[in-house]
């Protein structure tokens, strides 16, 4: 039988809002997932790349945004800005010296956030299916129109079954920290990992994104017949032979 998951440690935010984490102590670069939208910690993918730092002696950080997973708050209450600096707090309470950087999905958009704050504190990033700009390319006019006037959209979920809201304080955040129409002032090693199948995220965006980066150290593996999720037994494999090789 499973055990149920130990409970987190916490970060209190200024307004007094509690930031869930869990930390392995380890060998640097610590290793920080940051989890998709409306995702958190506990996800398969972040789960294994623990499992992974456990067994080589890497540092990993694991967490929940605030309105996310154990964190406190309210989602609604959330956006890119936000959550960048629930990262950046967590971080500045945990963790000392470099960092490398897991995004997945909406995560691949926050580590380019995270990346340009930091600076040279990360070492390298590696994308799953990663976001940049979706406010941007991922609604209709109409669903833009409705964000704009009515303040939320709510969207068929594929992975529950409650409707996935996406609300004006996001969006509009979104809207002014768009990342692929200009070169994107990041010099580490990247790793792009995304599914042709993807129904969510094209897989087009990490080839904007590797465009974008100005790093000369990027490269993109594609999978074939991956999904947006890439959490197949294959798909971890790949995740985790790729963070086996980033430069430390």
């Amino acid at each position: 039988m499973d055990q149920a998951p130990s409970p987190p440690d916490f970060v209190t935010r200024a307004d007094g809002v509690r930031l869930a984490y869990r930390y392995s102590p380890g060998d640097g670069p610590a290793i920080l997932f940051l989890p998709g939208y409306m995702s958190d910690m506990q996800g398969g993918k972040a789960q294994a790349v623990e499992a992974w730092a456990r067994a080589n002696g890497r540092a990993m950080l694991r967490l929940d945004y605030s309105g996310c997973g154990e964190s406190g708050g309210d989602f609604a209450d959330g956006s890119f800005t936000v959550w960048r600096d629930d990262v950046v707090t967590i971080l500045a309470a945990v963790v000392t010296g470099p960092v490398l950087l897991i995004g997945s999905s909406m995560g691949g958009w926050l580590m380019l956030l995270l990346a340009l704050a930091l600076g040279d504190r990360v070492t390298g990033m590696i994308g799953i299916a990663a976001a940049p700009d979706f406010t941007n390319w991922g609604y209709s006019e109409a669903q833009k129109r409705t964000l704009l006037e009515q303040g939320v959209v709510y969207e068929d979920n594929p992975y529950g079954p409650e409707p996935t809201p996406t609300y004006r304080k996001l969006f509009e955040d979104g809207q002014s920290q768009l990342m692929l129409g200009a070169t994107i002032a990041i010099d580490c090693p990247v790793r792009l990992l995304h599914g042709q199948c993807d129904a969510d995220v094209p897989f087009d965006i990490s080839l904007q994104l590797a465009a974008a980066l100005r790093s000369s150290d990027v490269q993109i593996m594609l999978v074939k017949d991956g999904d947006h999720r890439l959490s197949r037994d294959q798909d971890i494999d790949l995740l985790l032979n790729i963070l086996s090789q980033m430069p430390a």
